[in-house]
């Protein structure tokens, strides 16, 4: 918070957004969102789901859970996009560089999503919860993107 508690700072009230973004999300096992920020302004958002036109998780199932494959395991095995993933498409699509930006996301990002950060030019991540993946946790550090938890927000 703020001074007097009265405002959120900057991080907080991002990942605030973020809480609202997850809301979108279709996937049937975790509800993820992310923002994309420069200067204190929103470039982009995204939330884990389907690709657009795509039906919806909750009306085809969920591969990973039928195999029963572990969080921060098998990417490859799921029908959706991650958050991160469609808020870096989402910014592509519409010209907005990501050059420099900060990734605010309810949690960790996977090592595939961590490859895509550092190619994105994102120098900083600030997470609502960690993610049990130690490579992508290997690879943003190595690129030196700055990693924060905000639990609680």
């Amino acid at each position: 918070m703020g001074p007097g508690g009265l405002r959120p700072d900057w991080d907080d009230y991002f990942l605030r957004i973020v809480a609202v973004v997850a809301e979108r999300s279709t996937c049937l096992r975790r509800r993820v969102g992310a923002l994309l920020v420069r200067q204190k302004r929103i470039l982009a958002t995204g939330y884990n789901g389907a690709p657009t036109g795509l039906p919806h998780c909750a009306a085809v199932g969920c591969l990973r859970e039928e195999l029963g494959v572990a969080a921060g395991e098998r990417h490859e095995l799921c029908r959706g996009l991650h958050a991160e993933q469609n808020a870096i498409i989402q910014a592509a699509l519409h010209g907005v560089s990501t050059e420099g930006a900060t990734l605010y996301v309810s949690c960790h990002p996977c090592s595939v999503c961590a490859k895509m950060l550092v190619n994105a030019g994102i120098v900083r991540v600030v997470q609502a919860e960690s993610y049990p993946d130690a490579l992508a946790a290997e690879i943003l550090a190595a690129a030196g993107i700055e990693v924060t938890t905000r639990a609680g927000t």
